[in-house]
């Protein structure tokens, strides 16, 4: 695989799991291909089903109000998840379907080589640091693995459903923008 478009074409012939039967649109992720910080969330609402891009409902509006934060834009970073199509009534993404999934955003993290990862929410953060993570013990606390950094962070739809994790969230943005000043 050499670059997102040819990744992209084959993703969109993808039927490995049920949740490529049941998707309006595929939701491959976008964002710069040469990003040195790539957010990953654990799939597709119903907004991003229906337009065919990650993070564009309410959870997205907040993503791009906290990268607006910490002064930087949607095109300056790539937004991801770890399946690319829609759960049917947004339920969490099934082991099975992680799985046959989670090789296209392998190939992501090969093809855009990001200096940061972070992971939104739980799920992602399991798949992607430690199966046993608990995201409310370990939000914030980086992890360097195969050359990248990584961290944890609440997702930004459970931002919206709890006002306690408002002031944490923001502070992992504020983290994110010094790792980001000082690996620049």
């Amino acid at each position: 695989m050499h670059n997102l478009d040819e990744l992209k074409e084959m993703v969109e012939k993808c039927y490995k799991c049920r949740l490529g039967d049941t998707r309006n649109n595929l939701v491959f992720g976008q964002g710069n291909e040469n990003a040195d910080i790539m957010f990953i969330g654990e799939g597709p609402g119903y907004h991003e089903d229906m337009k065919g891009l990650a993070f564009v409902g309410p959870a997205g509006q907040l993503l791009t109000k906290a990268l607006e934060g910490i002064n930087l834009t949607r095109d300056q970073v790539y937004i991801g998840n770890i399946v690319k199509c829609r759960s049917p009534n947004n339920r969490n993404p099934k082991d099975d379907e992680m799985e046959a999934c989670i090789q296209y955003l392998r190939w992501q993290v090969k093809i855009i080589k990001p200096k940061i990862i972070v992971c939104l929410g739980s799920i992602s953060s399991k798949n992607i640091i430690d199966k046993n993570l608990r995201i409310t013990k370990e939000r914030e606390k980086w992890v360097y693995k195969k050359g990248i950094w990584i961290m944890p962070t609440y997702h930004p739809s459970a931002v919206l459903r709890d006002e306690k994790k408002k002031r944490p969230f923001w502070m992992d943005f504020k983290n994110i923008r010094e790792k980001y000043e000082e690996i620049s």
